[in-house]
């Protein structure tokens, strides 16, 4: 008769096993692994994820699964995906922030901030690169990591058509007319108008490299442009990265609202700190006489700030300046008195005074 497998055997061949996002700690130390029940020769495992639809999932899975078959030839595995409790869910998250904080380049990143939307064509990347741009303006040292790796809108805003330069200890990210450094998938594909066709897992990927591997130098703040929704670079950002906090940009729809408060919950129950709204195309200014037109139906920012317990930020009015700068690669040239007030108000919101020269 064969010996039993012993619990101790297990945990060891856990313990071999790192989070390919946080290579620098197993998935006990994680507190990934809240249970393992040993009955004949069928090991059942228990393996926590912050959030079910992390997409890792499959590949660990199928890791753990392996590496744990190769105890014995006779053990048969069963794994159990989970959420994590909220304990469990804030231990994960702390330790991710900390493995963040320590990149594979030389770097100081004061400050990372994500712009947010549930829904694509709220302007989101404009608030974005204007957020970037009256930062800059102010004397902080800014750069823009562009998430949306499938639709990278970054560059041509700031008219960077440049490939990143390369260093002996990696790549440097552009710099813009300001100074602003950007780094965007765009910028490295021969071709821009070439299609980025890659699943979730490669998108994360390169998300994380993006944060980890790039030259960033030292930085007051770096603002992430993430894609709409809530998908893989969303949750790849809000759990690998030290988020200092996201600011949820929308438009006056309801339907843009509803999607928005989905994208806010998912921050909250990953526990990211939401600085605030901006409502964008919030209406129309009449250039001859001056009246105000709701283009898209009444203000909704008011009830949405209440519904999720968030300020609000401010609401940008549809000015057609924007697109033509952005067009022509000039958005740092674009100066809204507007804009300048949502932006007293984040650094408020941060507890952080403006540089004064």
């Amino acid at each position: 008769m064969k010996n039993e497998i012993s619990i101790s055997a297990v945990y060891d061949v856990i313990s071999t096993i790192h989070h390919p996002e946080l290579p620098d700690y197993h998935l006990l130390e994680l507190g990934m692994i809240p249970d393992v029940d040993i009955q004949d020769n069928c090991i059942r495992i228990t393996l926590a994820f912050p959030t079910l639809d992390a997409p890792i999932k499959p590949d660990l899975i199928k890791t753990l699964q392996q590496a744990v078959e190769n105890i014995r030839a006779d053990v048969s595995v069963e794994i159990k995906a989970v959420e994590m409790n909220n304990e469990r869910k804030t231990a994960f998250m702390a330790l991710a922030k900390e493995a963040a904080k320590k990149p594979r380049v030389s770097r100081q990143i004061e400050r990372v901030i994500a712009v947010m939307s549930g829904k694509g064509g709220v302007g989101k990347s404009s608030v974005a690169v204007l957020l970037a741009a009256a930062l800059q303006r102010r004397g902080f040292k800014v750069g823009v990591l562009d998430a949306d790796i499938t639709g990278p809108s970054i560059p041509m805003m700031f008219g960077a058509q440049q490939a990143p330069p390369y260093d002996p200890q990696g790549i440097l990210p552009v710099q813009s007319l300001m100074g602003i450094k950007i780094m965007s998938i765009n910028l490295l594909l021969p071709d821009t108008d070439q299609p980025v066709v890659w699943r979730g897992p490669l998108i994360s990927r390169a998300i994380e490299q993006f944060w980890r591997d790039i030259l960033w130098g030292n930085l007051d703040f770096l603002v992430v442009d993430l894609p709409p929704g809530t998908a893989d670079a969303a949750l790849t950002v809000m759990q690998s990265l030290p988020l200092d906090g996201i600011i949820l940009v929308t438009s006056p729809q309801d339907l843009a609202g509803m999607v928005v408060r989905k994208a806010a919950n998912m921050a909250i129950h990953l526990g990211i700190r939401l600085v605030g709204l901006v409502e964008n195309m919030s209406h129309v200014i009449c250039p001859q006489c001056g009246t105000r037109i709701n283009v898209f139906g009444e203000s909704r920012a008011g009830e949405i700030v209440r519904l999720i317990g968030i300020p609000l930020l401010g609401r940008l009015p549809f000015d057609p300046e924007i697109a033509q700068r952005c067009d022509q690669g000039e958005i740092e040239s674009y100066k809204g008195e507007v804009f300048e007030e949502i932006v007293d108000r984040v650094l408020d919101t941060l507890g952080i005074a403006t540089i004064t020269n």
